[in-house]
């Protein structure tokens, strides 16, 4: 067994234990491989054990991998800060972005996404630590942002993504992971419609399951450290 195959393995299997510590079915979470920066071969050796769903930062980068790899039918995600002269490639490239979060942005990637293509999947942003330096919506801004992103067309609004700030102490990451949570559930009750949460990466996808990720985002547990 590879070295990525064995580590694919192994996130699998966090994943499933942690589910099992919060009670939940396993096939609720979706682990996205975050392969920036990664080759073409490490990413088809992912996929040659069973991963589809890939995790991207950089546009010009992603967009040459999904092309080398088109035959494979993966599914691509945009997951990093997104400028706005970039928003075409996404609209066209990629199945999902995770992170949106100012309406100029949503109505872009809404104009330019190809007809022909099924709706792209939103997340916003939310910068639920506060960080001057993070990109992210501040919660108490989400609801209105959600609202004008759901009525777009060519778009569909699935959920939220957060990255909280980095820390070893995973009583207050589940907090964040927790507030997300909570924030996902404000804004079901003003009218929204979403189910899903992105958030959790490498060093704390437990604590985010524990607190009801849907999706999580690993890299270095997968490929190892990014060069």
């Amino acid at each position: 067994m590879t070295t990525i195959a064995a580590n694919l393995q192994a996130v699998k299997e966090r994943i499933a234990t942690a589910c099992a510590r919060a009670g939940r079915n396993p096939a609720e979470v979706t682990l996205l491989a975050v392969s920036k920066t990664w080759p073409v071969a490490a990413i088809g050796e992912a996929a040659a054990r069973g991963q589809r769903a890939f995790g991207e930062n950089y546009v010009q980068e992603a967009v040459a991998k999904s092309t080398a790899l088109a035959e494979l039918g993966l599914e691509w995600h945009f997951i990093g800060p997104l400028q706005s002269n970039k928003t075409r490639q996404v609209a066209e490239y990629f199945a999902w972005v995770h992170s949106v979060d100012r309406l100029k942005l949503a109505e872009r990637l809404s104009a330019q996404r190809p007809a022909g293509l099924p709706a792209l999947q939103v997340c916003v942003q939310v910068n639920v630590s506060g960080e001057a330096s993070k990109s992210g919506v501040a919660p108490a801004d989400a609801l209105p942002l959600c609202l004008a992103v759901a009525a777009l067309p060519r778009l569909r609004l699935r959920g939220l993504m957060a990255i909280p700030e980095p820390t070893d102490d995973m009583l207050l990451l589940r907090e964040r992971f927790a507030a997300v949570r909570r924030l996902r559930d404000d804004l079901n009750r003003a009218g929204l419609d979403l189910d899903t949460l992105s958030m959790g990466m490498s060093h704390d996808l437990e604590a985010a399951i524990l607190e009801g990720a849907t999706i999580v985002r690993v890299g270095t547990a997968i490929f190892g450290e990014r060069r």
